[in-house]
């Protein structure tokens, strides 16, 4: 139930990219993490690796109200990477994992299908 799309951008540039896009669209940004960043203060190196936690409380909400287990998978969440050969991915949840993991009605996942488009169309 994972995504994967390339990006033609640094992760630095694919996660603002994603930033913009998602409250341009009213969406709230709850955390910006950088992994490398994070590793590089306990003397640890790992390629660049960022995650983006954001959504929209309204339509969270209501999907955790169908199914209270679908909180742990919730707020939506966007992972830039580069692999050893430099290149740089997108990986976002698909919402068929709501349906999958915690039983959330097929339509009611489905709901979250736009935000994959707009975190796709971000890195094109």
């Amino acid at each position: 139930t994972l995504i994967t799309k390339s990006s033609k951008y640094s992760v630095s540039e694919t996660i603002g990219r994603i930033e913009r896009a998602v409250t341009d669209k009213g969406m709230t940004l709850f955390a910006r993490i950088n992994h490398a960043e994070e590793a590089k203060k306990v003397g640890l190196k790992m390629p660049p690796t960022e995650l983006l936690i954001f959504g929209n409380p309204k339509g969270g909400t209501a999907l955790m109200i169908e199914m209270p287990t679908v909180a742990i998978d919730l707020p939506m969440k966007a992972l830039a990477w580069e692999d050893q050969a430099g290149r740089v991915w997108l990986t976002y949840n698909a919402s068929e994992l709501l349906h999958v993991r915690h039983g959330l009605s097929a339509e009611s996942a489905a709901r979250l299908d736009a935000v994959g488009q707009l975190l796709e169309r971000a890195v094109e």
